[in-house]
């Protein structure tokens, strides 16, 4: 599982980032990829990565200032010639649905796939058998979510020693084992899948944040995240200026990351005025607070693993 950062700047393209858009590539876990806002061009950045639109399953939109949304258009536009097998789902605020539809209606687009839009509130969005997904409400002067991914827990490895004390030795016997609550031997015997496996594996969590002024009180929902993506738009000695436009600063972000004991905070959505050297600063900022902090340049790729 991989987060791969197609554009990491905020507000408006520079020559060294392009605007908004995550993708989260879960090749083994799902087969498909989820998208986390679509700022302009990121179809274009995807022709840089290993991507393929026809493998995007959902698209989660945080709010809907332009660097955020007006990539949506094309890319689905896009998508639709590829015939993708995957039903399309588009997550975001109040309007999306009719931002998506005027843009593709007026410019007579198609969308041969089918599509699905929620217009969502705070609150559990999505879950199925392995994953669930939780939209958190952030302070940005409009509308403005966070999403929190979380995979579910899953069986423990199987107890070969114990099984063997038995004299069950291993085949296909032990995969019926672990799939089955009760499997019964040839003699009669019946074995107790719980009697058999370890501790549950954990699943992994990870948090993608939207714009958003400095919210410590995000430490809870957070809290123990293997990776969170937050926005650094300002440095350390610009609070003000942060809080004014709905921001926040690499130290706020880092200060959250720690308060809420994140395995891996990584920093993205910087402002053109932060060239490729100044924004390394940012990251040093960061890091005098929290040292595993990362700063995302377009193109980053940065693999999703459990602490």
């Amino acid at each position: 599982m991989e987060l791969h950062f197609l554009g990491t700047g905020a507000g408006l393209p520079s020559k060294d980032r392009n605007v908004t858009s995550i993708c989260l590539s879960m090749p083994q876990e799902r087969q498909a990829v989820w998208m986390f806002d679509c700022g302009e061009a990121t179809q274009h950045q995807m022709l840089y990565s290993p991507l393929k639109a026809g493998k995007i399953e959902k698209i989660f939109i945080t709010h809907l200032h332009g660097d955020h949304i007006y990539g949506l258009p094309g890319l689905l536009s896009t998508r639709s010639f590829q015939q993708s097998d995957l039903q399309l789902e588009i997550y975001g605020p109040r309007g999306i649905k009719q931002y998506i539809e005027v843009s593709l209606n007026i410019s007579g687009s198609s969308t041969a796939n089918s599509l699905i839009i929620h217009e969502i509130e705070p609150g559990r969005i999505f879950e199925d058998e392995g994953w669930t997904v939780e939209a958190i409400e952030l302070s940005h002067g409009i509308p403005c979510f966070g999403y929190i991914v979380k995979e579910k827990d899953t069986l423990g490895e199987l107890r070969v020693d114990k099984l063997r004390e038995l004299g069950i030795t291993p085949g296909p016997i032990y995969r019926a084992i672990k799939t089955q609550e009760v499997t019964e031997l040839p003699d009669g015997q019946q074995i107790r899948r719980e009697d058999f496996l370890g501790p549950d594996k954990p699943g992994r969590k990870l948090a993608i944040l939207g714009d958003t002024t400095y919210l410590p009180e995000l430490k809870e929902v957070l809290q123990d995240a293997d990776v969170l993506v937050h926005e650094a738009t300002f440095s350390a000695d610009e609070p003000e200026m942060a809080k004014a436009y709905g921001h926040s600063t690499a130290l706020q972000a880092a200060t959250l990351a720690k308060e809420a004991n994140v395995q891996k905070l990584i920093l993205t959505h910087i402002s053109a005025r932060y060239h490729k050297e100044e924004a390394e600063i940012l990251a040093e900022q960061a890091q005098t607070i929290f040292p595993a902090t990362e700063l995302a340049e377009d193109m980053s790729v940065f693999e999703v693993v459990k602490k």
